[in-house]
């Protein structure tokens, strides 16, 4: 009897206490690995570089266009209504400006992203359309947490890449948030007024588990792409030092009249190849 009475204290305990402590709580271990991944040591110890970051921004793209065009969508949704500040948090603007400055005006046709990318977005707009409480839990950890980093990330970029101030680097910037501490309270505040059902509050903080751990296979994701791209390369260098070694054996074997020739024609030959890409 005395059990079931502390298990009821304690249910009642986890309903009455603030959400954004909660995830606080049950993402901890999550948020931890997903500092301790490659990409983000790669962020903490200042050695981001440009390929890792420009891949970021695709991936962040295809997230924040998911997550943007449902809360949106579901704006009115009482459980979205009190989160939902598009003007001093959406990022796809932002997003869009970035990948526009490394990629060029045609930056659409030259996104690529993991399949753990596609899988993220995918989750949000499924929830989009059957959970919209849900959303609450992706806004939390991707708006606040870009929100905090943002300026430390923004700087340890800039500084690793030689950037000049802001070129490439509009997603870091809030112009809309004067005070980043203050908005973060008010935010939590309109959060945490949201109500929800004992069942409906247990699905959100589910939900933010599986946001760090969507976040945390997409940086993984990234981490592959760039490791199959450079081991490409290197083979590729490889090959190529090979075919110039064979090349040069082949023209040892002329005569010094006949090599110039053939020389002249392999180089001839690689400069039409170079001006053919």
């Amino acid at each position: 009897m005395e059990t079931e009475k502390r298990t009821q204290k304690s249910a009642e305990q986890t309903v009455t206490r603030d959400l954004s402590e909660q995830i606080k709580e049950v993402t901890k271990e999550s948020h931890v690995r997903a500092e301790n991944t490659e990409l983000m040591l790669s962020f903490q110890r200042g050695q981001v570089t440009l390929p890792q970051y420009k891949l970021l921004l695709c991936s962040l793209y295809e997230i924040y266009r998911a997550l943007e065009e449902e809360m949106d969508r579901n704006s009115n949704h009482p459980a979205v209504a009190p989160i939902y500040f598009p003007a001093e948090l959406a990022r796809i603007k932002s997003i869009e400006k970035d990948l526009e400055y490394f990629y060029g005006p045609d930056w659409r046709e030259k996104i690529v992203v993991p399949v753990a990318t596609q899988r993220y977005s995918h989750r949000l707009r499924q929830i989009g359309k059957e959970n919209p409480e849900f959303l609450v839990a992706h806004a939390y950890t991707r708006y606040l947490g870009d929100l905090s980093g943002g300026q430390v990330l923004g700087r340890i970029a800039q500084k690793s890449m030689g950037l000049k101030s802001g070129e490439g680097l509009s997603f870091f910037a809030f112009p809309g948030v004067s005070s980043p501490n203050l908005f973060k309270q008010l935010y939590r505040s309109r959060m945490n007024s949201v109500e929800l059902t004992a069942e409906e509050r247990n699905g959100v903080l589910e939900e933010a588990v599986r946001a760090f751990e969507f976040n945390i296979q997409v940086f993984d994701g990234l981490q592959k792409m760039l490791s199959v791209a450079g081991n490409q390369q290197r083979q590729s260098s490889t090959d190529s030092k090979a075919v110039h070694g064979k090349t040069l054996q082949i023209l040892g074997t002329f005569s010094p009249m006949l090599r110039m020739v053939l020389g002249l024609f392999v180089a001839l030959a690689a400069v039409v190849g170079l001006y053919a890409l």
